[in-house]
């Protein structure tokens, strides 16, 4: 069973408690018993994180659509073709969508739940906030108040600016990103200093390593997107500085 199948029954089997399980709580119903039963024919490892991650992007998603107070076609869209949603699954994720959008709290109960599951994890939570950059990108830009809504969610993952600055400007990407701060370093960089961190990205930013810890499978082509963004700016600071 894919991910998007375990979004309902899964988290309510695996109590998340806390204010994602009250959000899974309300809307997961029917789907429990179905995901039961497909659970019987499966001999995975235990899939919490990777099921929290999935539920995490959605209900964050969710809540930085309340930020600009417009939901566009194309961040609608964007979403069902970058997590490649079944369409058999759209209507479940749908409804922890919209009821995650109803729900009067705000982001940072959900944000700090999801911190919480994945300390020790940073790179992953790097991840989850990357998955709702691309989100604010679909439509070609970020509002400035899916800006905010975005550093305020890296804060409370424990992300540093350097970290921050990175994942959105690689979501610019093209003309706009400033190649030396998708690679977390400032200009005046040495070259050996320049090398060690570019390894060291990659190291923590290696689809395998994410999915080991708590990274959905599905989730591996935006990861692969990432590393090759990383791999594309260090290309252009190495032939800026004359180095290849």
């Amino acid at each position: 069973m894919s991910i998007w199948g375990k979004i309902l029954g899964g988290a309510t089997g695996f109590a998340f408690g806390g204010p994602i399980g009250a959000i899974v709580g309300a809307v997961a119903g029917h789907a429990v018993d179905k995901y039961r039963a497909a659970q019987d024919q499966e001999t995975d490892g235990d899939p919490t994180k990777s099921v929290a991650f999935t539920i995490g992007v959605i209900i964050l998603s969710a809540k930085m659509a309340k930020a600009d107070g417009v939901v566009t076609r194309e961040e609608v869209n964007a979403f069902k073709q970058m997590f490649k949603v079944p369409e058999h699954e759209v209507a479940n994720v749908s409804r922890v969508f919209n009821q995650a959008r109803k729900d009067s709290a705000g982001f940072e109960p959900y944000a700090c739940q999801l911190a919480d599951m994945f300390v020790g994890n940073p790179a992953v939570l790097e991840e989850l906030l990357s998955c709702l950059a691309q989100i604010a990108h679909a439509d070609g830009k970020i509002h400035p108040d899916e800006l905010i809504f975005l550093e305020a969610v890296s804060d409370i993952f424990g992300l540093d600016q350097a970290v921050f600055e990175r994942v959105t400007a690689i979501e610019r990407s093209g003309a706009d990103a400033d190649i030396y701060q998708v690679l977390g370093v400032n200009r005046e960089i040495s070259n050996d200093d320049l090398k060690s961190a570019y390894r060291a990205l990659v190291r923590e930013n290696h689809p395998d390593r994410l999915i080991a810890q708590g990274l959905p499978e599905e989730f591996i082509d935006l990861a692969n997107k990432r590393l090759a963004a990383i791999n594309s700016a260090y290309d252009a600071v190495q032939l800026e500085r004359g180095l290849v």
